[in-house]
C-alpha cells in the first residue's frame, strides 16, 4: 500500500494544490482561527523555537502555521511531493534551514526509512508534529502517530487534520485508501497510545466536496465530515 500512495502522489505532486484550492484555504483558514487551542508557544519575529515536523506536508498546514514556525521539516513517501514542497520553499525565498521537505517513510513496519536520515538528533525535539489528510492512506495510523510523538519534545503537540468515517471511496485515488474515515473514539485512543493523550481534543469543522473523487449514478458527489484533532506529549 505504501507503493501504491508513492505512485499515486507522484502522479498528483504537479496539479495536488490546484485541485485542492478550497478546500485547502478552508483548512488555513480553520487552522489559523485555532493557535490558541493548539497550544503551542508560537514563534514570535525573533524567536528560534518553535519547530515543526510535517507527514504528507500539505499546503494547509504551511500556509496556516509558517508564519508562527522557525523551522518546518516536511516528509514525505512521494519524491515529487517532496519536490513541489522544496521548490514552493524555495520560491518563497526561504532557506533549507527555515523549511525543506526530505523523502521518507516514518511509518514503516520496519522502522522509519532511511533508518540513518532519521536517526539524526534534528529529526528530535519538535514543538508541534502534524499530519494532514494522511493517517486514512497509512496501513497503520496508530504506528505513524506514535513514531511522531517520539520525535516530540516533552510537552509538544501532536495535529491531525483528516476525514470521520464514511461509505466506500469511489474515484481516482480509491487504491491508496485503506481507512474510510477514523472515528473521534480512535482517534482518541490512538493519541493516547502514542503519548499524546494530554489535553486530547478533536473538533468537527464541518464537510467538503473531495476532489479526485466521482459521483455513482444518480448520486451527488460526496462530502466528507473533516476534524481537527490535537493532544499533547507527557512531561
Amino acid at each position: 500500500m505504501a507503493e501504491a500512495n508513492r505512485l499515486h502522489f507522484n502522479e498528483e505532486a504537479s496539479t495536488y494544490d490546484a485541485k485542492h484550492g478550497k478546500l485547502n484555504e478552508r483548512l488555513t483558514e480553520e487552522i489559523r482561527s485555532r493557535l490558541d487551542w493548539i497550544g503551542v508557544d508560537w514563534a514570535s519575529d525573533d524567536d528560534d523555537s518553535d519547530e515543526e515536523v510535517e507527514s504528507k506536508p500539505t499546503k494547509p498546514r504551511r500556509e496556516a502555521l509558517a508564519p508562527y514556525t522557525t523551522q518546518s521539516i516536511g516528509v514525505d513517501i512521494s519524491e515529487n511531493m517532496v519536490a513541489a514542497y522544496n521548490s514552493r520553499a524555495e520560491n518563497q525565498g526561504l532557506s533549507r534551514d527555515e523549511m525543506h521537505a526530505v523523502v521518507g517513510d516514518l511509518a514503516a513496519a520496519d522502522g522509519p526509512q532511511p533508518s540513518e536520515l532519521f536517526a539524526d538528533p534534528r529529526f528530535f525535539g519538535f514543538d508541534i508534529a502534524t499530519v494532514g489528510g494522511g493517517l486514512h492512506h497509512f496501513a497503520e495510523p496508530e504506528l505513524a502517530a506514535e513514531r511522531l510523538v517520539e520525535r516530540l519534545r516533552p510537552g509538544g503537540v501532536l495535529l491531525v487534520w483528516d476525514f470521520l468515517p464514511h461509505g466506500p471511496h469511489h474515484g481516482l485515488n480509491a487504491h491508496a485508501v485503506i481507512h474510510h474515515g477514523l472515528s473521534e473514539e480512535r482517534v482518541r485512543k490512538m493519541f493516547e497510545h502514542a503519548g499524546a493523550g494530554k489535553g486530547f481534543s478533536l473538533e468537527v469543522l464541518g464537510s467538503g466536496l473531495m476532489p479526485g473523487h466521482y459521483a455513482e449514478e444518480g448520486k451527488e458527489l460526496p462530502k466528507r465530515q473533516i476534524f481537527l484533532a490535537r493532544g499533547e506529549k507527557a512531561a
